[in-house]
């Protein structure tokens, strides 16, 4: 528990809980889950398989795969999706309607004022689909990029949280705070690597870990320092402990709630 104590100050600094108007589902355990975006969410064996490894563990409970679905185009940003298709469970082979949505931007999105304001345009109609749909909808805070991608921008991160803050407040919908984590891991402990080094953008498999963990404690509300799961020895167990807190605080801090 070392590292909770020291990033209280360095966490604090980072977002007012207020400015989130929506800080959990209506439903914190959701089996019927649709995971919508790009390499960001497949990399490592895929995000959504991570998570839904942690939710069975939790709830002791093993989630039917065939209603449990990654979607995902390489490259693509968020107008890239065909939300009607997905939405309906039948096309993607699922037995009965999803649950929850979690819906992924793309990666430059940030970069212009217009590319921003497609993709608020584009979540409203997302989010509006998935509500019409009996579903719950969230949005998956992306990552900001680090060395050496050409674009990395200190001030990239302050864009995205604003983008996915803004769209989640005015559609109701849930942001799920990755790219927060990602900046509070690498402020306690800058030698980690949370983005495969080759390119500065896609999540290693650390990255990959922290966003799940995140991912598992925005649905749930529950503390990921519960978990075991370490993707089969994969992760090691300090590797583990480290990134379950950071995923544990950044969400404490983001929605103002206690786990």
């Amino acid at each position: 528990m070392k590292y909770i104590l020291l990033s209280i100050f360095i966490f604090s600094n980072f977002l007012f809980s207020s400015e989130v108007q929506v800080t959990g589902l209506k439903n914190k355990n959701p089996e019927r889950v649709l995971y919508i975006g790009n390499s960001y969410l497949y990399y490592n064996d895929s995000l959504h398989n991570h998570v839904r490894r942690m939710l069975e563990e939790f709830y002791a409970n093993e989630i039917d795969t065939s209603n449990y679905k990654l979607v995902t185009i390489s490259g693509s940003r968020s107008w890239h999706h065909d939300i009607d298709y997905p939405i309906e469970y039948k096309n993607l082979g699922a037995e009965k309607p999803f649950q929850l949505v979690i819906f992924q931007g793309g990666s430059g999105e940030t970069d212009t004022a217009s590319e921003r304001k497609i993709f608020a345009d584009t979540a409203k109609d997302v989010i509006n689909t998935i509500h019409k749909s009996g579903a719950e909808a969230a949005l998956y805070m992306i990552h900001a990029y680090v060395e050496p991608h050409k674009n990395t921008n200190p001030k990239m991160i302050e864009d995205i949280k604003k983008m996915y803050i803004d769209a989640g407040n005015k559609n109701n919908a849930l942001v799920i705070p990755v790219g927060i984590a990602f900046e509070n891991a690498y402020k306690v402990k800058p030698g980690i690597t949370l983005h495969k080094p080759f390119d500065g953008s896609h999540p290693s498999l650390l990255g990959t870990y922290l966003a799940a963990c995140v991912v598992f404690a925005s649905i749930t509300q529950q503390s990921p320092l519960e978990i075991d799961y370490n993707y089969y020895g994969e992760i090691s167990n300090s590797d583990k402990v480290f990134l379950q807190e950071v995923a544990h605080k950044t969400v404490e801090d983001f929605y103002s709630i206690e786990l």
